[in-house]
């Protein structure tokens, strides 16, 4: 009896690697689950580069008026400018080793499991940079000489009480609009706690008052026009490993208020996917990758509520 001919579903054409073709699938998977975790890559700068270990973002100052006396000469004014430099991190990686026998054995797709798990663990980690980097920048100095710097709110009951976060968040809106900073692109980022217990105030979702949000739901849309997002990726603690930039103590951290030029993101090389076989382990090593950084770009952009 003759052999069955095999599919070769997998190959390219016919011919090469069984499954060659099993990598953009995994590839896509990766991608979907990464988009759908990360908050803040569409919530602040990003700016791709082809080569380099860094990108400059340049800063100027206002240009002033004044009242022109007839006959004398414009000779122009003297105007600050300064920089901010973000600069490549190391690569960011999510990895999985999958044994081949562990695989044979398995009643379910486990690749499609570990897809969107290094999906999210990118995303998350990601996320977590940059919420951090805005933290710091709501603490940071003024870039340019004369400039604005970076506003902190403490009320105790930012921790504790809706109605309070919610007149943090018009607090913070007026600093942003006493430093010029535009109405549209601002968000605030909340953890679970605090995003639910203003989720409960009567205040914020009435519509007599022009309230956006549903209690039956959970949900508040916007407060003082800016846009209200839940993360757990919030910083909440002294974080003192990674990358120093990233670092500082975020234990009374309960909310952050910012417009999207607050922060940057530098991209080299964006999210890829690489899926190999090692005969030597017997297994298959599937690696998910991306190479960024994340720096201060505004610092009067953003406002920290912190209870402490």
């Amino acid at each position: 009896m003759a052999n069955f001919t095999i599919l070769g579903h997998g190959q390219v054409n016919g011919a090469g690697a069984s499954d060659a073709l099993f990598l953009k699938q995994y590839s896509g998977e990766v991608l979907a689950a990464f988009e759908q975790t990360n908050v803040m890559m569409p919530m602040h700068s990003v700016r791709s580069i082809n080569s380099g270990k860094s990108a400059q973002f340049p800063a100027t100052s206002r240009v002033s008026a004044g009242y022109h006396t007839p006959g004398a000469t414009l000779v122009g004014q003297q105007v600050n400018h300064a920089e901010r430099v973000i600069t490549i991190d190391d690569m960011l990686v999510a990895d999985v080793f999958i044994p081949e026998i562990d695989e044979a054995k398995e009643h379910f797709d486990v690749r499609s499991t570990y897809s969107m798990e290094t999906g999210r663990e990118l995303a998350s980690e990601l996320d977590k940079h940059v919420l951090q980097t805005a933290v710091l920048a709501a603490r940071a100095s003024a870039t340019i000489t004369g400039g604005d710097a970076g506003s902190k709110l403490v009320d105790a009951g930012y921790a504790t009480t809706g109605a309070t976060i919610a007149a943090g968040i018009f607090a913070a809106a007026q600093k942003m609009d006493e430093k010029n900073i535009p109405e549209n692109d601002r968000y605030a980022v909340l953890r679970p706690a605090q995003y639910y217990l203003m989720a409960q105030t009567t205040d914020v979702l009435n519509r007599d008052w022009g309230g956006s949000g549903v209690y039956s739901e959970g949900s508040v849309l916007k407060v003082a026009g800016i846009s209200i997002v839940k993360s757990n990726n919030l910083p909440s603690t002294n974080i003192t490993t990674g990358p120093a930039k990233y670092q500082g103590n975020f234990a009374a951290t309960q909310g952050l208020v910012f417009h999207k030029s607050a922060v940057g993101t530098v991209k080299l090389k964006d999210m890829s996917v690489r899926m190999d076989y090692q005969p030597r382990e017997l297994g298959t090593l599937i690696v998910a990758k991306m190479l960024v950084g994340s720096g201060i770009l505004r610092p009067e952009a953003a406002v920290e509520l912190a209870s402490a």
